[in-house]
């Protein structure tokens, strides 16, 4: 790292992997030659008002209206609680937890403005989880939402860390900040000094925090909201990720402000109230996952929703089924994409007349992607093989030997198994980890899951490998049902029928079991770790 930072404390700097570990990172574009000397927060905010945007609407929370003026006071007073009253000193790691709204971002963008790390967490976690995050980050500072302390007192007991820790919302921290009223001076940070942990979601059981800079904060917004999203001082953006996921932190936070627009925050994003907000809000642009959208079809004729321009879609594969029939009924192609924790945000996309449904789409300006073999032999188009990819962001992990896993010869292999067309398009096939082998056939479950989404009585599905002792494993589906069908032997055989229908026979899921709801972690992805070991614990 060449710049001097201005971290005392230099916990997460030293807990890097070591530069030869770290993914090759392209940096040419011409908006991504940012100084070595950068703050996000003073990037995303101060600057906004010395460009004239003070009285400009920035954050809709749903009881707030704040302009970019009321954004920063607010930010301001919060930093300096940090610094003044609970003794932040560069470097520290501070804990957040609340629901999306304004007071979270704005502690947000003051934790980063005070020269602090950010650990923003998802509202649901447990204590046994936050106590991972907490021991692994070594984090003493937390601002939290009065109505999440419960597991957050019993974390700090468990750890005896987070002692310096304020609640919002109920006044504490609001006290506090109207003893300030200055403007605060944003800590004059490396563009390599480290703005935020941000901890995977779990998919695999055991999350590892990864590290992004100040630069890397800016790169998502100049990469996926300029290039993708075209995003403008018109937009208001509207959606369902929390901002303790990064999907979240860009669309509903970074984008917006980075091209002075507004952000349309919502403490609880059920489907009713995210279309409400696009009606009254006039939202342009919707954030959210698959399954959201199939639930969004069936009540957009409640709803004025002329005002959207952009829908995108994260977290997991769309169905081609989801993206046709929200075309159908809007106009509007679904923005699909791949993004990382480790890689910040989104990586390879399409907008526009160039998404190919069904395809994830192509690297975004700045990235290169490729296929790889099973001995790491680059695959040519029309091949099948693991995703690598690199850019200018990559995978740092806060002391974690998974780096090796992750980072490979300067790419980052993110896991996932991906098809190339000969346009370059990429087709998501599936996780690396499900891939099931059954009699000698690979079978992506991701595609068995497309099929069974297709038919009338599924609301929702994941597909894992069972073990089998003739076969070696089976596809097993999990399956929600709509409202109005009944689990049993006769619907079991119906959508066996229907997706040899669909797809090649020998893929049909020879075991199916209907349950109330698929486990997830708190961004919505399916915990495919937890089917898997309930399939393997039953014969």
């Amino acid at each position: 790292m060449s710049e001097i930072t201005a971290h005392e404390d230099t916990f997460a700097r030293d807990r890097l992997p070591p530069r030869d570990m770290w993914p090759e990172l392209r940096l040419e574009l011409p908006e991504l030659q940012y100084p070595a000397r950068l703050n996000a927060a003073r990037t995303l905010l101060d600057e906004a008002i010395v460009e004239g945007h003070a009285e400009r609407l920035a954050l809709i929370g749903d009881r707030e209206r704040w302009s970019y003026h009321a954004l920063k006071t607010q930010t301001d007073r919060i930093a300096y609680v940090l610094r003044e009253e609970l003794g932040l000193i560069p470097g520290n790691r501070v804990l957040l937890r609340g629901f999306n709204g304004p007071m979270l971002a704005a502690a947000w963008l003051a934790v980063l403005k005070a020269g602090g790390i950010v650990v923003t967490t998802m509202p649901m976690l447990r204590a046994s989880e936050l106590t991972k995050l907490t021991h692994k980050a070594q984090i003493d500072f937390a601002l939290c939402d009065h109505r999440l302390t419960e597991e957050l007192d019993h974390t700090a007991r468990a750890t005896g860390m987070l002692r310096k820790r304020l609640t919002f919302g109920n006044g504490e921290l609001e006290a506090a900040m109207e003893r300030y009223r200055q403007p605060f001076v944003a800590c004059d940070t490396s563009a390599e000094d480290v703005a935020l942990i941000a901890f995977t979601s779990g998919t695999t059981g055991e999350p590892k925090g990864t590290v992004h800079f100040h630069r890397d904060v800016l790169v998502m917004a100049d990469i996926v909201g300029r290039h993708l999203l075209r995003t403008s001082a018109e937009d208001r953006y509207v959606g369902s990720p929390p901002l303790g996921f990064t999907f979240g932190l860009g669309a509903l936070l970074v984008f917006p402000l980075r091209f002075r627009g507004a952000a349309i925050l919502l403490e609880s994003p059920t489907p009713e109230h995210m279309l409400s907000a696009v009606e009254r809000h006039r939202a342009t642009c919707l954030f959210t996952a698959p399954v959201a959208y199939r639930t969004l079809l069936t009540l957009l004729s409640k709803f004025d929703i002329s005002s959207l321009r952009r829908c995108v879609s994260a977290g997991e594969m769309l169905p081609r089924a989801t993206s046709d029939a929200w075309h159908a009924a809007t106009g509007i192609r679904i923005i699909d994409g791949i993004g990382a924790t480790e890689m910040i945000h989104m990586f390879i996309s399409a907008e526009g007349e160039h998404i190919r449904p069904g395809a994830t789409g192509r690297p975004l300006p700045g990235y290169e992607a490729r296929l790889l073999d099973e001995s790491g032999a680059v695959l040519a188009p029309g091949q099948t093989g693991r995703l690598a990819v690199r850019g200018p962001t990559g995978c740092r992990y806060l002391d974690d030997a998974r780096q090796a896993q992750y980072v490979r010869d300067g790419w980052n292999i993110t896991g996932d198994i991906y098809y190339q067309d000969a346009d370059g398009y990429f087709w998501f096939q599936s996780r690396a980890d499900d891939m099931i082998i059954s009699a000698g056939y690979n079978i992506a479950g991701p595609e068995v899951e497309a099929a069974l989404l297709q038919h009338p009585a599924v609301q929702e599905c994941a597909v894992v490998g069972a073990p089998d002792a003739q076969r070696g494993n089976i596809v097993k589906a999990f399956v929600v049902l709509r409202d109005g069908h009944s689990a049993g032997a006769a619907l079991q055989k119906a959508l066996q029928d229907f997706v040899k229908q669909v797809i090649a026979p020998y893929k049909y899921p020879r075991a199916i079991e209907f349950v109330a709801s698929l486990p997830k972690t708190q961004t919505g992805k399916v915990q495919r770790f937890a089917l898997r070991e309930r399939a393997n614990s039953k014969p």
